[in-house]
């Protein structure tokens, strides 16, 4: 599980990082579901190349529109390369707010009541 924790209507980056153990080239394609995946994005795209013995970080970006939790998972589906596949590997993503920042803050003057 990767945990988005910020500010209501903050951008929030969690770093996802893959290793390749074997003497071949994997490819992943990312994808994002489930209830809230509007929520979550991909910056650097969907695709994913990891090199021989070699590990990259993707960037998950969410942004929360709403005070409730949100959900979502993050797939990525091996791609074959030289017929060489790679597990397809699942992360559950949640967010929760821990506060909020007014957009304004405004004077008004009136009387409480008039006769």
């Amino acid at each position: 599980t990767i945990e988005f924790t910020g500010a209501l209507h903050a951008t929030v980056v969690k770093q996802v990082r893959l290793k390749n153990p074997s003497s071949k080239t994997l490819m992943y394609n990312a994808v994002l579901v489930g209830r809230d995946a509007d929520d979550f994005s991909l910056p650097k795209g969907n695709t994913v190349t990891i090199a021989p013995k070699r590990q990259t970080s993707i960037n998950v970006e969410f942004t929360s529109r709403f005070l409730r939790p949100a959900e979502a998972v993050l797939l990525m589906i091996s791609k074959s390369v030289g017929g060489i596949d790679g597990a397809t590997l699942t992360f559950s993503l949640k967010s929760e707010v821990k506060h909020m920042e007014p957009a304004d803050i405004l004077k008004c003057k009136s009387p409480c009541y008039e006769l």
